[in-house]
């Protein structure tokens, strides 16, 4: 997903930075230029010029064997950055396959998961050393037994560029899997279904789906979400009889409202199947007898605008995280089976202001909760009785936990993540009755040179320009000095209510280990600190997350731990969107910016209704068709903002069928910038001719991309 390096041109980078060098610019290497097309755009008696409407393609175009003209001349564009990128970077491939090798030497190759039990059987995930991809495995009651190998997914990804293996979903009789691929990289899954008995693929085949699917408990009745062919909306909710051509399916739901979309799953009782629609602000539910798949579908409360509610069952009751009631950091509720209702709520775990609600899990004799105050994580642990509740204690400043992988109902035993940005991963079972506690599995980082005592992390609070505290999260070498010589790479993200957890990484300690520092600033328009906080980075607030990352930046120069000559901002797909902003408001802060897959082009995307995601994402951006949001998203929108002026170095990456942002955002972006940016600082582009929104299917792959983005970052500090 990202890409770059020791640039021959980057001879202008050192000068301006007052470093020096003995890389040499290769002045044979010819800037691409695109072809002006000046398109006229009129909304709201405001008319916007694009030069760059003319790279926008249908998948038809990118798919079809004989290429139109159009098509001809923006591929031939985005090879020719391609071609640019590669020139320019040249000189670094040697330091890029040794980055390479460093990191992947830090991974255990032949590793395995920690197993999980479900239904008589314990399901393994692992890895064969020099393998790109997984082999799922099972063992029937004991983990001594003999290995049933459900996919061996490198064989099944052999010839292809991309190749995605998910949605595995075994029937309630273990004799059956349904599976889909992906092998575009457009995130739109053929589900399949294999015989684990005898090992053979069945002729049922159903395309254009979300990739994950629901068993009644028949064993032969399977439900799954398709998607809109054209937006990539999950639309609709088919029922398949096994043995069946997909063409004889029956649609059960169908989600009208373009701003919604609709999936299905089945509760942890076993109990019911379960449809969801949702949008930004509201939802609903609706349910029929796991036993009964052909039975009439019962609404649970009816959508209403701003009421948000999930749907867990246990007993006789529902249970349900709602914002019910104004509680904004949403609350634990539950309701009668036969009663489902609203009127009918009443409160399990009340609203606290100052603690989000982040998740509930619900075991037969224990309630787990995930919440999260003052930006830390927390899991607490109630019994149905009331006589125990609890947290379990964690110790560091910043830290990640997060329960997973405990699909049984009737067990005393909880299974939850933990690490941070100095302690790799540990996977933890939990008595919840006796409070002990068994790692089961701790990340291994090899290749002899790790030590958590080499690192150090801290928290600090910057100052935004409304008073607003915002966290920073920071990582590094404890032989690093802090100073304004000191490299800092500054990651957020910063939409969607998505947190950016304060994590462990392999691939990190090779900046770290060369003297970077990484920051994590946890901006608005994330819930770090809540829904208020998510709330006050979107829509009509939206520049908050940019000033908040201005800001935190800022305070950092401020404070020495960096300068402006020395600092680097990242960001990915919305993350993207904000690398665009800052790059506009406050260019001169920053040496270099990495900016993946960035929705860039916000105005002409949240205009085309035809774009995937962009319906459902009014409640996110704005509606542009309103006067006042178009005129507000204008004023941020990176394209349309980019000026004559100097930008930093720069990285943009892209995805040529990447169905979440689309190519043409950045590939119009950079091309604006070559036109009109008035500095000589490196702007390379690279396109992914084979990929989308993820980047590379395999796990080297992935590295590889990393590699890239590392020695864009170190050959600007003159470190390779």
């Amino acid at each position: 997903m990202k890409q770059i390096l020791k640039f021959s041109a980057l001879i202008y980078v050192i000068f301006a930075s007052g470093c020096k060098s003995d890389i040499k610019m290769n002045k044979d290497v010819k800037t691409p230029k695109a072809e002006i097309q000046a398109k006229s755009l009129t909304i709201h008696n405001s008319t916007r010029i694009d030069n760059y409407f003319w790279m926008r393609l249908t998948d038809e175009q990118k798919t079809a064997k004989n290429k139109d003209a159009q098509t001809q001349k923006v591929e031939a564009y985005l090879n020719s950055e391609n071609e640019y990128f590669d020139q320019v970077t040249a000189s670094t491939n040697n330091f890029q396959k040794e980055l390479f090798e460093e990191m992947k030497g830090r991974i255990k190759e032949d590793d395995t998961s920690v197993p999980y039990f479900r239904n008589d059987y314990f399901y393994i995930t692992r890895f064969e050393k020099g393998s790109q991809y997984p082999i799922y495995s099972r063992k029937k009651e004991n983990l001594e037994a003999k290995e049933e190998v459900l996919f061996d997914v490198n064989n099944e990804a052999e010839g292809y560029e991309y190749f995605q293996l998910g949605g595995l979903n075994v029937s309630p009789n273990n004799t059956l899997v349904a599976f889909a691929t992906d092998t575009v990289s457009r995130r739109q899954y053929t589900i399949q279904i294999k015989n684990l008995e005898t090992g053979n693929i069945l002729t049922d085949k159903i395309e254009n789906t979300t990739g994950g699917s629901v068993w009644s408990n028949d064993n032969k009745t399977l439900f799954y979400t398709k998607k809109d062919p054209l937006t990539l909306r999950s639309s609709s909710i088919y029922r398949h009889i096994l043995g069946t051509d997909a063409s004889e399916d029956v649609i059960v739901y169908e989600e009208k409202d373009e701003t919604y979309s609709t999936y299905v799953y089945k509760t942890k009782s076993h109990k019911f199947i379960v449809i969801g629609s949702s949008s930004t602000l509201s939802s609903e539910f609706r349910i029929i007898s796991a036993d009964k798949p052909y039975g009439d579908w019962k609404i649970i409360q009816p959508r209403e605008d701003n009421l948000e509610y999930s749907l867990a069952h246990y007993g006789d009751y529902f249970y349900i995280q709602t914002n019910k009631d104004d509680a904004i950091n949403f609350k634990l509720m539950k309701t009668p089976v036969n009663k489902t209702t609203k009127e009918n709520w009443v409160d399990v775990i009340p609203h606290r202001k100052e603690t989000l609600l982040e998740d509930v899990s619900i075991f037969k004799n224990y309630l787990v909760i995930e919440e999260r105050t003052q930006g830390l994580g927390k899991i607490r642990i109630k019994t149905w009785d009331g006589k125990e509740d609890y947290y379990l204690p964690f110790d560091e400043e910043t830290y990640s936990a997060g329960v997973y992988a405990t699909p049984e109902f009737d067990t005393e035993v909880i299974r939850y993540s933990y690490n941070s940005m100095t302690t790799p991963n540990s996977v933890i079972d939990f008595n919840m009755r006796n409070q002990t506690k068994e790692v089961k599995k701790e990340q291994e980082v090899l290749g002899g040179k790790f030590n958590k005592s080499n690192y150090k992390s801290e928290r600090v609070w910057a100052t935004a320009r409304d008073g607003k505290k915002v966290a920073i999260s920071l990582v590094y070498h404890k032989d690093t000095e802090l100073n304004k010589d000191t490299p800092l790479l500054q990651y957020a993200y910063g939409s969607y209510g998505y947190t950016i957890s304060d994590g462990f990484s392999t691939t990190r300690l090779s900046l770290l280990d060369r003297g970077f520092v990484y920051a994590v600033a946890h901006i608005r328009g994330g819930q770090y600190l809540g829904r208020e906080w998510y709330n006050d980075g979107k829509m009509m607030n939206k520049k908050n997350s940019f000033f908040d990352f201005i800001d935190c930046s800022k305070y950092l120069i401020e404070n020495k731990y960096t300068s402006a000559k020395h600092l680097y901002a990242m960001g990915g797909s919305a993350g993207g969107l904000l690398m665009g902003g800052v790059s506009n408001l406050n260019p001169e802060l920053y040496n270099g910016i990495i900016a993946a897959v960035p929705f860039v082009d916000v105005i002409s995307t949240m205009l085309d209704e035809s774009i995937p995601l962009t319906t459902g994402e009014f409640d996110e951006w704005g509606n542009p068709k309103e006067k006042e949001a178009y005129d507000y998203m204008l004023s941020y929108s990176p394209y349309d903002q980019v000026e004559a002026k100097d930008y930093p170095n720069m990285l943009v990456t892209t995805g040529y069928f990447d169905s979440q942002v689309q190519y043409w955002e950045p590939a119009k972006w950079v091309a604006k910038l070559r036109e009109v940016k008035t500095d000589k600082n490196v702007l390379l582009l690279h396109t992914n001719m084979d990929v989308g929104h993820g980047g590379a299917s395999g796990r080297f792959d992935s590295l590889k991309e990393t590699a890239i983005d590392y020695t864009f970052l170190l050959a600007l500090e003159n470190k390779l």
